[in-house]
């Protein structure tokens, strides 16, 4: 085979087939494309370089606890599995008394007057062997998370599976701003 045959059959093909005829009889077209492709272009480089907003996860020493023997929050080491020991000691079924509270409040002060207890957190006896372990939330989900938990708020006597409908809607009722429409900060024991 030939190389400077194939070569002029190339640029016959490639004469035949350019589009340089189109853009002499449309430069402003094309000029537009260009400019929008270039455009596209840099935006897309600007929008790849822009790093990531870095989560930064926040791990207590100490959690907030609550005493259903006598309605009082208290502090455990972060992590510990409900219930737990309280300080008042068992509940008549001599079951520990000691639940995971999760409190919050509207200004992001250590010592806020207006805390609130969100819903309370306990192990379901009724899930067999299920271990509770921390999950990131960011890469978990929180079905992962529910599953074998109870909540419920502090006032009520019921508890409901947190991956129920009336769990859930426990859960987000602590998340709801107040009449200023601030939305609620968790408050970490000291």
């Amino acid at each position: 085979m030939d190389f400077q045959y194939f070569k002029y059959e190339f640029m016959a093909w490639w004469e035949r087939r350019s589009i340089r005829p189109w853009v002499n009889q449309n430069p402003l077209i094309f000029i537009g494309i260009t400019i929008v492709s270039l455009v596209a272009l840099f935006t897309a480089a600007i929008w790849v370089s822009i790093p990531d907003k870095v989560v930064e996860v926040i791990e207590y020493d100490y959690d907030w606890y609550y005493d259903l023997n006598t309605g009082k929050l208290f502090t455990a080491v972060s992590g510990k599995i409900p219930p737990i020991k309280a300080p008042s000691g068992p509940l008549p079924d001599g079951k520990p008394a000691g639940v995971r509270a999760y409190v919050f409040s509207y200004t992001k002060e250590p010592n806020a007057p207006d805390k609130f207890i969100g819903f309370l957190e306990t192990t379901d006896p009724n899930v067999p062997n299920h271990k509770h372990i921390n999950l990131d939330l960011r890469y978990e989900g929180s079905d992962k998370w529910a599953k074998g938990r109870l909540v419920r708020r502090a006032e009520d006597k019921m508890w409901f599976p947190a991956n129920s409908p009336i769990g859930r809607a426990v859960m987000r009722k602590s998340f709801r701003p107040n009449k200023n429409g601030k939305h609620p900060n968790y408050c970490p024991p000291k």
